[in-house]
């Protein structure tokens, strides 16, 4: 299962430290870990995976890729830019917003219209997102939803 964690390219330590807990937990839990593939909350999060030696996958914004943080396993640089946003969404089953600007919104916005799963954390209030105060508890919504669903 693919699960995308969404937030910003700048983030608090507070959003770090979450986003890489959350990381830690997709990887437990043998899941492959989607994102845009920069710093801040999206470096966390893959940061965390690899302490467990999950598979990373970044969806970059740049032609070459330059921007891509040391813990991705899986480089796809677009050249889209913020576009890139709907490829991180439809690559992912459920997702995880972590804090994030305009760009987490747009990808909640994408998420949300294709009904999928946003759970978030510390994000946007929007209606339609699941909201949670830990990484532990995001994890836990997505595998009750798992189970709702047969999976």
């Amino acid at each position: 299962m693919n699960i995308a964690v969404i937030g910003g390219s700048s983030c608090s330590r507070k959003a770090y430290s979450t986003a890489e807990a959350a990381g830690k937990l997709i990887a437990k839990e043998g899941w492959t870990l989607i994102c845009g593939g920069g710093p801040g909350v999206m470096e966390a999060a893959c940061s965390g995976a690899k302490e467990q030696e999950g598979l990373t996958v970044g969806i970059l914004p740049s032609y070459d890729g330059h921007e891509a943080n040391s813990y991705l396993d899986v480089k796809i640089p677009t050249g889209l830019g913020f576009v890139r946003n709907i490829l991180v969404v439809r690559a992912a089953d459920y997702l995880i917003a972590i804090d994030g600007k305009y760009g987490t919104l747009s990808e909640i916005g994408f998420a949300l219209s294709e009904g999928k799963v946003v759970v978030g954390i510390d994000t946007w209030a929007i209606k339609g997102i699941i909201k949670v105060k830990t990484a532990k508890d995001a994890i836990g919504e997505i595998k009750h939803h798992v189970k709702q669903k047969g999976n």
